[in-house]
């Protein structure tokens, strides 16, 4: 059986998105293709069993039949590694591994995940490359777009799989604007060569992977739901911070625009609600107008935000909340403050779901489309692991 372990130079650099568009590459070829994410830090309930949410996305998009137990043997809760350092855990984690990976033999292929950057589960004795080393399986990292960023975050993390006998068979880079950057590959590519570090091609940006949707800025944020307005699997465009006055603000929204705003920014909540009426010609309603003093602003305006965030606890009056519900905006409302909510909404970590069809389906086609699938799987190896 070959493998290929996919490891990547931090968090949110893509590495699930990769795997996801490499096993269907892979199953499309007529391989049988098994996925093991081998140690999970963000452990869901699936069909009444633990797993990480990777290998429940995999388990569900590709219909697997391969247990749990096999596709994600080892879940970190919470307090685990003071647990583990204290001397409380005397599990053999390695074997644990070792015994699901074994449970693949019958495969053509085995793609391992990764958690994190190379060091990541150093605490437990787990790190990516101690992992990749015991299952004995040549290592892609994955890194995201720029120039010297991807290419010194790549080195730094070969050098630790390569420091426990892991072979690096290359790299991926992701999230890179190709259009702006015409010819980056080849840039990207000389960069690494020095360090004998093959790059195995790149993956264009698209704001449909990297932005959340509205239901994970719900859960985010743990708000009270005002209106869920038509579709909380909506992907957001961008965040603005509604802090200027109303007239400004219009200026710096389009129909994308999750707006954070006090609860009690009246004006401009009134605003956004109006214009997002107008810019929606289809409505039933349209040509209600709410008041507002900047009437005259909002009249030629194609729409505005795709929802509000409240914050500070600030609840508006009731016509204000009916205004919301009839421009049908999304709305929760927050107890934080506006920069606290901000930050929360920077730090949001998405992820795919088994539930986003349309983000999946692009991501197999992103992949099939910027990859050379063929090429990956020539660097694929029998397991051989390390002592």
């Amino acid at each position: 059986m070959r493998q290929l372990y996919l490891a990547a130079t931090g968090q949110n650099r893509g590495k699930t998105t990769t795997s996801l568009g490499l096993l269907n590459g892979f199953l499309a070829r007529g391989l049988r293709a098994g996925f093991m994410k081998p140690v999970g830090q963000r452990t869901v309930i699936d069909h009444g069993e633990p797993a990480d949410e990777d290998a429940v996305l995999m388990h569900e998009t590709f219909g697997l039949a391969e247990p749990y137990s096999a596709m994600s043997p080892i879940h970190i809760p919470r307090g685990f590694t003071k647990k583990y350092i204290a001397g409380q855990v005397v599990e053999d984690l390695g074997s644990r591994i070792q015994h699901a990976q074994a449970q693949y033999t019958d495969h053509d292929l085995l793609l391992i995940e990764g958690t994190g950057h190379a060091g990541v589960g150093a605490v437990i004795g787990l790190s990516n490359a101690r992992v990749a080393a015991l299952l004995g399986s040549p290592t892609i990292i994955v890194s995201e777009g720029g120039v010297g960023r991807p290419i010194d975050e790549i080195v730094l993390n070969a050098a630790l799989f390569r420091a426990n006998g892991v072979h690096v068979a290359g790299a991926i880079v992701n999230k890179v604007d190709v259009a702006a950057q015409p010819g980056i590959a080849a840039v990207i590519a000389a960069g690494l060569a020095p360090y004998d570090i093959p790059l195995l091609g790149v993956l264009p940006i698209r704001s449909i992977l990297s932005n959340p949707t509205l239901e994970m800025i719900l859960e985010g944020v743990h708000g009270e739901v005002l209106h869920e307005g038509p579709d909380l699997e909506r992907v957001i465009d961008g965040v603005a911070v509604g802090a200027m006055e109303p007239r400004h603000m219009l200026e710096r929204v389009g129909p994308g625009t999750l707006v954070i705003v006090p609860g009690d920014r009246e004006d401009v909540i009134l605003t956004l609600t109006t214009a997002h009426q107008l810019g929606v010609r289809d409505r039933p309603d349209h040509g209600e107008r709410e008041a507002t003093p900047d009437r005259v602003n909002v009249d030629e305006h194609e729409g505005a935000a795709i929802g509000l965030v409240l914050t500070g606890g600030y609840r508006p009056r009731p016509a204000v909340i009916e205004a919301i519900r009839r421009a049908d905006l999304f709305a929760t409302l927050v107890v934080e403050d506006t920069y606290a909510v901000t930050s929360e909404v920077h730090d949001l970590l998405v992820k795919t779901h088994p539930a986003d069809l349309v983000k999946i389906e692009l991501i197999k086609r992103l992949v099939a489309e910027n990859l050379d699938v063929d090429r990956i799987l020539s660097v694929a190896r029998e397991g051989h692991p390390v002592a």
